[in-house]
């Protein structure tokens, strides 16, 4: 789940604690389009962009083997480190340049990494590796979550975080485009197979301390140019944030649990037999 910017250790250790690996709900989606238009023996998984390999774990017990495939070595690295199952290995590559024979994979993701990706270039890697009638899953979701606290006002909280997701605007790399979901509905309409899913809005509730939404919200990319830029601005800007949120809450600790809506979006095709 990594981009090509994010390649600190300290950061890649920021993104394992806070950011978030696909639900368990996606995940179960990804695997029963794969059982209904593939089917057993699922032999090989490898998931592309994989950072620091959440995403790449839930597929382990799933797969005899699950390969873990990044640019970054820092990602790789704080990846090993939490690689407990023996099925799982990684390795370093392009997107674009994937270590595998043709036709040896059943299932290829690319969870929140796809649109960093050369993508016409990646998914013509992703048809060559794939067996007949393996499954393509590109995963993603979107900055502009939604909370809630109990009875506080939703309007009130949320404008709160708009105002946040607006200052980081300007910091948004120029290859993402405008809205990044429309890259993967683009991809959809791309990829020649008859067989394909695209579901732009997948919502999942999950509880969690504030520092930890703040901490989620800064492994964005945006955030992170802004630190790059200004480290200052970006601490008082996430400080702001967190305290405004705390007076709204009527509390006084970030560890305060409230739930976070995260929107998911998704595609999922399989590749056709061969003629």
């Amino acid at each position: 789940m990594a981009n090509r910017f994010f390649n600190g250790l300290a950061h890649a250790a920021s993104y394992w604690k806070h950011r978030v690996p696909p639900s368990d709900e996606l995940v179960q989606l990804v695997l029963q389009f794969l059982k209904k238009h593939k089917g057993p023996p699922f032999e090989l998984a490898v998931d592309v962009g994989c950072g620091s390999g959440q995403g790449t774990l839930l597929l382990a017990k799933h797969f005899d083997s699950v390969v873990g495939t990044d640019v970054s070595p820092a990602q790789l690295e704080l990846a090993l480190q939490h690689a407990k199952e023996e099925n799982v290995t990684y390795r370093e590559c392009l997107a674009e340049e994937l270590p595998f024979a043709d036709s040896s994979v059943d299932l290829v993701t690319a969870m929140t990494a796809f649109h960093w990706f050369d993508r016409p270039h990646f998914l013509q890697e992703a048809h060559r590796v794939l067996k007949p009638r393996g499954c393509l899953a590109l995963l993603s979701y979107t900055m502009d979550m939604e909370i809630s606290y109990r009875d506080c006002c939703l309007h009130t909280l949320n404008q709160v975080c708009k105002e946040y997701y607006e200052a980081l605007k300007p910091y948004r790399n120029p290859c993402l485009g405008a809205r990044t979901d429309v890259l993967y509905r683009a991809a959809y309409e791309s990829i020649p197979y008859p067989v394909k899913k695209w579901q732009k809005n997948m919502w999942v509730r999950r509880s969690m301390p504030l520092y930890s939404f703040i901490g989620l919200l800064e492994t964005f990319s945006t955030y992170q140019a802004l630190l790059r830029e200004d480290p200052q601005r970006a601490a008082n800007l996430s400080k702001d944030m967190c305290e405004r949120l705390m007076s709204i809450m009527k509390v006084t600790s970030a560890e305060t649990e409230l739930m976070v809506g995260i929107r998911y979006y998704y595609v999922l095709a399989c590749k056709p037999e061969e003629p």
